[in-house]
């Protein structure tokens, strides 16, 4: 051997392939491909950061103090029990790190978060897919693929990259059809855009239950992305483990400051739900009239869709058409999804201008 040789495992990693935001012969683009809230950042947020960068010599809390104590009290959690990371994704891989390795399981579903099947072959376990129920979450399918070396499951709900999402029902009957050793990670990246009687009730199984984390994000309706902070919570004995596995001084200083002034803007959190919701009914509505040349929009609770190309437009030409009018769109060929193409709801103008380009190539098709 005549270079150091990494563990196995690790070689069956494919990297994470962030969303395009410049096309191929590098002209920059309008970015509908990482689901970033197109109206930016909240004012208070922005004004947070700026002046929490006067310090750049001095490391940021350790505890992020302030932060959890904001968390908390809009969320009405225990501030002892809220952990942060660098995104949520820290927290996905801080999960699977603290409770599975070689020869233990991570199950997820069909279609789920391409984190997950990185996180769980990062540490040494094996991936297990459970199908999907037309493009969401079949518990019953999850259920039956748990074996005794399951120890973690991982849910996105809202779902990425489908936008489905599992009702609160569900998320009680997968939990209760779990064992107790097997720790249940919700992630609720796009929670903030659901209406508040569409809630899945992670929060607040979280309170009691012993086995369950819920990862939030600041990426996503805060505006937050280019900071890269998230938040989980869990019983004490879970948040423990992460700790003792999370990167020290993981949130910036001016993050820390700008993530607390987000959550607390309730105001910015609503324009930009409500925001969201017209433009991604509208889109939908869009997609919808173009049925009879294929098109379909999966129903979504985040912000974005997921659109199918079974007709004469492929998923791929439609990404390239978009990219040639200026848009950088996620097309999914490699998450098994090569019809289909995810567009995060920009501007009014920008989801206007996306609506009439698929028209026009859909009906040239």
């Amino acid at each position: 051997m005549t270079h150091p040789a990494p563990k196995e495992w690790i070689l069956g990693i494919s990297a994470y392939v962030p969303g395009k935001a410049m096309s191929d012969d590098g002209r920059p683009l309008i970015k509908l491909s990482a689901n970033e809230n197109p109206l930016g950042t909240s004012a208070a947020a922005h004004s947070a950061l700026v002046a929490a960068s006067a310090d750049l010599a001095t490391y940021p809390d350790p505890a992020a103090t302030k932060l959890r104590e904001a968390i908390a009290r809009v969320h009405g959690l225990d501030p002892a029990r809220v952990v942060y990371g660098t995104g949520s994704d820290e927290l996905l891989h801080l999960a699977a790190s603290g409770y599975a390795g070689p020869g233990d399981e991570v199950l997820y579903v069909r279609y789920g978060f391409a984190v997950y099947d990185i996180a769980a072959r990062r540490v040494g376990a094996t991936p297990v897919v459970a199908p999907d129920a037309d493009y969401a979450t079949d518990v019953d399918a999850l259920l039956a693929h748990v074996t005794e070396r399951t120890k973690v499951v991982f849910l996105a709900n809202p779902n990425n990259p489908t936008g489905t999402m599992t009702p609160r029902a569900e998320i009680a009957r997968l939990h209760a059809g779990l064992r107790p050793d097997i720790l249940l990670v919700l992630d609720q990246a796009y929670a903030e855009y659901l209406d508040a009687d569409e809630d899945d009730g992670g929060l607040e199984l979280a309170k009691t239950a012993p086995n369950v984390l819920v990862t939030r994000t600041f990426s996503k309706i805060h505006g937050l992305a280019a900071e890269r902070i998230g938040w989980g919570y869990a019983s004490a004995e879970v948040i423990d483990i992460l700790h003792r596995i999370r990167g020290p001084f993981n949130v910036t200083t001016a993050g820390q400051a700008a993530a607390a002034a987000a959550v607390q803007d309730m105001a910015w959190v609503e324009a930009s739900r409500a925001h969201n919701s017209r433009w991604r009914a509208w889109l939908a509505g869009e997609v919808t009239a173009l049925s009879n040349h294929g098109l379909r929009a999966v129903p979504s609770k985040a912000n974005f869709l997921l659109i199918l190309f079974d007709g004469r437009l492929s998923a791929q030409a439609a990404m390239q058409g978009l990219m040639d009018e200026g848009f950088a769109t996620r097309w999914l060929a490699g998450q098994d999804l090569a019809n289909g193409l995810r567009i995060t709801i920009g501007t009014e103008e920008q989801v206007r201008a996306v609506a009439a380009k698929l028209r026009a190539m859909a009906e040239a098709a």
